[in-house]
């Protein structure tokens, strides 16, 4: 109870102190003087939660679609869509991740690095041995707090715990095995080995593939509605069952990512900008303009700003710098409607 409260004030803090500031100065000083350790893993599900959010934003840039703007977008998340699967992913992800780095670290009371396998053998010419991250005990915090957000027994709460999992499955299939030599003359003839969390840009690049090899659940609809309610949750226990863990899974299909939707928190492409040129760009990069806005039935328009910013600074004893101010025009793309003309009907998420 007093994990799910603390969690949930976290989420709501920001938006207090816009509505309410006495309301919020009541729930900050509550979180000044909870229990510790909740406290402490809060903060890091909170920071592991943005990190989430951030590298969706990295992941689906040049997509239609390109992610919630912040915490209090991703609580509004209602429908279960390939996109909202990979949201679930990658926040569940995220909080694992630094709680597990943090745990590492020893920023976390009562929490180190993994010794229980030091001094067993692992492999052939190697020993177990230095600090392993403390993937399980990640693993067991973010259950705790983001798991404890799927209060409901539907196929959508079924659908996210889920995607959830696949998430913090992420985070241990792109660990790295780090090792280092011992022997004579540095002959390596034994090596002492530990496991280290990947870069987690590695696993957003991991999960962006699941994102596009996700599979609709196919839910017997008769189960499903049927008036026992055991016999309900079966339906959708085996519908989601039949599916590994390690894939994202959802229930229904995308909407129109072109169009704004207000009702479903989505803003279009309109405005938005695109690649056109540049050095070292992706196949996926160079389409943006087409993806964006032709195919959304959108030109692209160039818009030129003149930018000034310091330079040519130099240092004069003592104690002075100089700088020139120098201007330089930023050419950016965007997507902007088309005058006198209807917008050709988004055929479909690619």
């Amino acid at each position: 109870m007093m994990r799910k409260m603390v969690f949930s004030l976290f989420w709501l803090l920001p938006l207090l102190y816009k509505i309410c500031p006495a309301h919020a100065w009541v729930a900050s000083n509550l979180l000044m003087t909870g229990p510790k350790a909740y406290l402490s893993y809060a903060r890091s599900v909170q920071v592991g939660t943005q990190s989430g959010i951030e590298e969706c934003k990295h992941q689906f840039a040049w997509d239609r679609w390109n992610c919630p703007d912040g915490a209090i977008q991703l609580k509004g998340l209602r429908r279960a869509t390939r996109e909202t699967s990979f949201v679930h992913a990658i926040s569940a992800a995220g909080v694992m991740y630094t709680l597990t780095r943090n745990c590492s670290l020893g920023d976390l009371d009562n929490c180190g690095c993994d010794v229980s396998k030091n001094g067993k053998i692992g492999g052939r010419g190697w020993l177990w041995g230095g600090c392993s991250a403390n993937v399980d005990f990640g693993e067991r915090i973010s259950k705790q707090f983001v798991d404890a957000q799927e209060t409901g027994q539907d196929s959508r709460a079924a659908v996210n715990l889920h995607n959830n999992e696949a998430g913090r499955l992420a985070v241990k299939a792109t660990m790295k095995r780090i090792c280092r030599c011992h022997g004579m003359s540095e002959s390596c003839s034994v090596q002492t080995c530990w496991t280290q969390l990947s870069d987690f840009r590695e696993i957003g690049n991991y999960l962006k593939i699941k994102h596009s090899q996700a599979q609709k659940l196919d839910i017997d609809n008769k189960r499903t509605r049927a008036s026992n309610s055991a016999d309900s949750r079966g339906g959708i226990a085996d519908a989601v069952g039949s599916i590994a863990q390690t894939e994202l899974i959802y229930l229904e299909d995308s909407p129109d990512y072109c169009r704004t939707n207000t009702s479903l928190g989505l803003y279009g492409t309109e405005g938005r900008e695109c690649l056109q040129h540049g050095e070292g760009l992706t196949q996926w990069e160079k389409r943006s303009c087409r993806r964006l806005c032709h195919e959304c039935g959108l030109r692209v328009e160039e818009r030129r700003t003149e930018v000034v910013s310091s330079c040519n600074c130099k240092f004069h004893w003592c104690c002075k710098v100089n700088c020139d101010d120098c201007s330089q025009v930023v050419v950016k793309h965007v997507c902007a409607r088309r005058e006198g003309a209807d917008r050709r009907r988004y055929r479909g998420p690619k």
